[in-house]
């Protein structure tokens, strides 16, 4: 049983202009992977969480953020245009679990939230459901799209939404943030950014690795790497070198890389978050776009790979905010020049928080080594990247090890063994610089 409950909303803010950055960035992955990009899930709610709750925490979100109470108009070529509305209604769904499980019903209903295809221009970004038993809701559902917000985005969310926030939002919204873009300081942003793009990339090798895929059915797969013994070792060398974790786990990365793939210097995307620039840092809404970084990692010693990578990285976040526009017709141009194999599909995301820093035995950090797990769990023909390589906190989605490693391969280019030669290489080379002497 399922019934449909009305819920209207208004907000501050409120006009149509083209794209942010950030948007265009987040539309054109959804135009190439040909989906919607769900992100959420179902969550169980708190003992005494009313229907009425549930429906005042929907209107809470849609009036407040002005990303999901945004549609897309589309120009004839093609083009989508954002469309923020001041006010509007939603429905919330209310599902009776009646004699089965509710968290299994709420996981139902959120395939099929994700699976049913999302129409930008007449519908919200959001979908919600609460799921009930007996009349007492027991778990919420929760689908957004990737329009709405990116990873940082999401965090600000929930922590306002953790403290009932009533204060004005912070920050450019997507529409004051196209004004600043077309503004003179924008445009020398941009300028800057693609200037940095375009000497990268007639500088890197055409490719990212030496050798030929290993075509599969399904064509793209999806790996995880669970390993303990990689975080240990990640707190030990931030110990050890007080360098940034983040910097450390990318120059486990590009070293590993450079060995495995044969290739040097190594060439990556990095996610840029973009969140540490002015008017940036509490947007709930998509900010993020790819930056390229090129490491010159191979045959140094690792401390001179750090520093290496550090700056590299520097430089990639530093020019990580610019006009997708004018970045493809860059692109296309060093196309021309270098040649059809040219290939720029290769990319890197650091998505944990802050890890502790701390001293472990070397002893404790190889005993857990036997404990690491390695499985492709999805195999499918809807289109992944090329290499993509999430690095996450494996505690937060279940997992047995603290690193979790996912990685998304398209056979056809990169063959399954040579990814899994990747991952494992990487909790080596992390465990064997932490535990020498």
């Amino acid at each position: 049983m399922m019934r449909v409950i009305p819920v209207e909303f208004a907000g501050e803010g409120s006009g149509e202009d083209e794209l942010s950055w950030g948007q265009r960035e987040i539309w054109q992955a959804l135009v190439e992977q040909k989906s919607w990009m769900p992100l959420g899930g179902t969550l169980p709610l708190p003992d005494g969480h009313t229907l009425d709750d549930a429906v005042e925490r929907l209107r809470y979100l849609m009036s407040r953020y002005q990303s999901m109470r945004t549609r897309l108009a589309f120009v004839p070529d093609g083009t989508p245009r954002q469309v923020v509305h001041a006010a509007g209604t939603i429905g919330l769904e209310v599902v009776d679990a009646g004699d089965a499980d509710p968290y299994e019903v709420g996981l139902a209903v959120q395939r099929r939230y994700e699976e049913t295809e999302l129409d930008f221009a007449t519908e919200w970004p959001v979908r919600m459901a609460v799921i009930e038993r007996g009349g007492t809701p027991t778990h919420l559902v929760a689908i957004v799209s990737h329009l709405v917000m990116d990873g940082g985005g999401s965090a600000v969310m929930l922590a306002e939404g953790e403290r009932n926030e009533t204060a004005p939002v912070n920050g450019l919204q997507a529409l004051e943030q196209v004004r600043w873009q077309r503004s003179p300081a924008g445009q020398r942003q941009s300028a800057s950014a693609i200037r940095h793009w375009e000497s990268t990339m007639r500088a890197i090798p055409l490719r990212r690795f030496a050798n030929d895929g290993d075509p599969q059915s399904p064509r793209y797969w999806r790996g995880e790497l669970n390993s303990t013994a990689l975080e240990l070792a990640l707190r030990t060398l931030a110990a050890r070198t007080q360098v940034d974790p983040a910097v450390i786990m990318q120059t486990v990365y590009a070293v590993t890389m450079a060995r495995v793939g044969g290739v040097n210097p190594v060439a990556t995307r990095l996610i840029t978050s973009n969140r540490f620039r002015p008017g940036l840092a509490e947007v709930v809404g998509p900010v993020s776009q790819t930056s390229l970084c090129s490491m010159d990692v191979a045959g140094v010693p690792f401390a001179e790979a750090l520093d290496r990578v550090r700056r590299a990285a520097m430089s990639a976040h530093k020019h990580g905010y610019y006009d997708r526009a004018r970045l493809e017709e860059v692109t296309a141009e060093v196309i021309r020049d270098r040649g059809p194999e040219f290939d720029l599909n290769c990319f890197y995301n650091d998505r944990r928080g802050p890890i502790r820093p701390e001293a472990v035995d070397p002893a404790d950090i190889r005993a857990a080594l036997p404990h690491t797990t390695m499985d492709w769990p999805i195999k499918r023909d809807e289109i992944y990247a090329r290499l993509f390589l999430n690095v996450d906190d494996g505690t937060a989605f279940g997992s047995t090890g603290k690193v979790l490693l996912r990685i998304e391969i398209d056979t056809h280019f990169v063959a399954p063994s040579t990814a899994e030669a990747l991952l494992y290489g990487m909790e080596q080379t992390a465990v064997d610089e932490a535990t020498a002497p």
